[in-house]
């Protein structure tokens, strides 16, 4: 008999639980909420006839019907990067882009489920373009808010998948503060607060340990703007730790632009610089909303952050290009943190190492013109 998992939403902050009602984005305080940590999978849990993320199915909650384009199982490539050989997981091998599908398809699955037929997001633009996707696919109308400076080709992706774009005037913090606004009379589908989100973030946890032979890399490199994939890490480790399949979680590194670094300055114990702007456009939230959540989860792992200066962005896209790895400058803080990493001891010889690339070179054109010529 198959057992039916229960699952709830809980505000980390105060221990409040709250049924877990895809349309329900966050705690009546305003706080933002996680689904419940639920039983992690063990290898012979993994449905191998699935190609998607769906085939970890038994770590997700409910009952959802999947909406899926084909989302997960992207590659794990090994490259050498300086004195040391990296994985790099091309998160870009995604329908749209990015990494972003994974948890579009599960936030839409559920919302999907629960009748909604229009919603809204806010987005600086591989979010937007993936919600925009994942409801044309469920036969939901959406509507993308984004700030006036979005990258021409994100919005024009959006925008092919049906949804209607608004460019809303000022920084991404001020397109968030609208999007939240509205969200009095529309179903708000932020994959920066909604836990459903997450959730299908965390499949990459559970897919980079299917693909190191069902164990848990040492350290993972990942950028980081509202940091929805060190949460998604956080919780798909920690439930692979809890249910015996790992012994411990990896290193959670975390790159930041020097120019928007909230994350770095919070785990560092330290005002942040003033802003300004970054051409890794997809990480410039000043204000993330899980930003103590995140902080806690890099320091659980043992972890740590850095922040990367413009230069040292332009010159790791060069780097990554160079070794056919064409990347959008927001993927490359990642890498261009590498180095300082090994400097700190963060990285070590002989460990295995994945830095996660997040969104291709191909979204940002304009941008890497200018890195590149």
């Amino acid at each position: 008999m198959e057992v039916v998992v229960e699952h709830w939403y809980t505000d980390e902050r105060s221990g409040t639980r709250y049924p877990a009602d895809p349309r329900r984005w966050r705690g009546d305080d305003g706080a933002p909420l996680t689904v419940a940590p639920l039983p992690g999978l063990t290898p012979g849990d993994v449905d191998g006839s699935v190609r998607s993320l769906w085939r970890y199915r038994a770590a997700l909650p409910g009952d959802l019907r999947p909406v899926s384009l084909g989302e997960g199982c992207t590659p794990l490539v090994p490259r050498p990067w300086g004195d040391g050989d990296l994985r790099f997981k091309l998160e870009w091998f995604s329908p749209t882009g990015s990494f972003k599908d994974r948890g579009s398809s599960v936030m839409i699955s559920a919302l999907a489920g629960a009748g909604v037929t229009e919603l809204l997001e806010d987005s600086s633009g591989n979010g937007g373009s993936s919600v925009a996707a994942y409801s044309a696919a469920a036969g939901i109308a959406a509507t993308v808010l984004a700030p006036e400076g979005t990258s021409a080709a994100k919005v024009l992706q959006t925008r092919a998948y049906g949804a209607g774009v608004e460019l809303v005037p000022g920084t991404r913090d001020d397109t968030a503060a609208e999007a939240v606004r509205r969200s009095a009379h529309t179903t708000y589908a932020s994959h920066n607060w909604h836990p459903f989100f997450l959730q299908g973030i965390k499949t990459l946890a559970y897919e980079l340990w299917e693909d190191l032979g069902f164990r848990a890399p040492d350290a993972v490199v990942t950028v980081a703007g509202a940091g929805s994939i060190v949460l998604g890490c956080d919780l798909g480790f920690g439930e692979l730790l809890a249910a015996g399949s790992i012994t411990r979680r990896p290193r959670l590194l975390v790159a930041q632009p020097q120019n928007c670094s909230p994350i770095d300055a919070a785990f560092h114990d330290r005002q942040p610089p003033p802003f300004a702007p970054t051409v890794a456009e997809g990480t410039a939230i000043r204000q993330p909303v899980r930003l103590p959540e995140v902080v806690a989860a890099i320091r659980r792992s043992g972890g740590d952050t850095v922040a990367i200066g413009e230069d040292g962005i332009a010159a790791a896209a060069r780097r990554l290009a160079s070794l056919g790895l064409y990347a959008e400058p927001t993927s490359a803080t990642a890498a261009a943190a590498v180095d300082v990493f090994r400097e700190r001891g963060a990285i070590r010889p002989g460990e295995t190492t994945v830095v996660v690339l997040t969104g291709s070179g191909l979204k940002a054109p304009a941008a890497l013109r200018e890195l590149i010529g």
